[in-house]
């Protein structure tokens, strides 16, 4: 049986990934396309290799703590992506999809956080 890769999160955050390539790939050959497109690069397709990483947690508290990161790093890469929009250095369509996916992953992330904290408690 297949899952629906619109919940399949491991799926999402490596599609995530390639949105993120396309933009990176394609932002201008200058001092600051060339700073936010190494810092988004890495910040950008981490969370789907951290994502691995949390499924071969040793505890809950490992667990939750890969999950901090890979959301840290989503925030990261929700601000780079506002900055390529608001320069206006890529194609608007591909910004504002990356920056909804992104979105979506960050709330998908703090409330799995949150839910994993409070079963740490029980």
């Amino acid at each position: 049986m297949m899952k629906d890769s619109k919940y399949d999160l491991e799926e999402r955050l490596i599609d995530f990934a390639i949105i993120v390539s396309d933009i990176v790939d394609s932002l201008p050959v200058t001092r600051l396309g060339n700073y936010i497109a190494g810092q988004l690069v890495r910040s950008g397709c981490s969370p789907s290799l951290n994502y691995g990483e949390a499924q071969s947690a040793e505890s809950r508290n490992d667990f939750i703590h890969k999950m901090k990161i890979i959301l840290k790093e989503l925030r990261e890469s929700l601000i780079s992506i506002k900055i390529i929009e608001r320069k206006k250095m890529h194609n608007m369509e591909k910004v504002l999809k990356a920056k909804d996916v992104c979105n979506q992953l960050v709330s998908i992330f703090v409330k799995s956080i949150e839910t994993a904290k409070r079963n740490n408690i029980k």
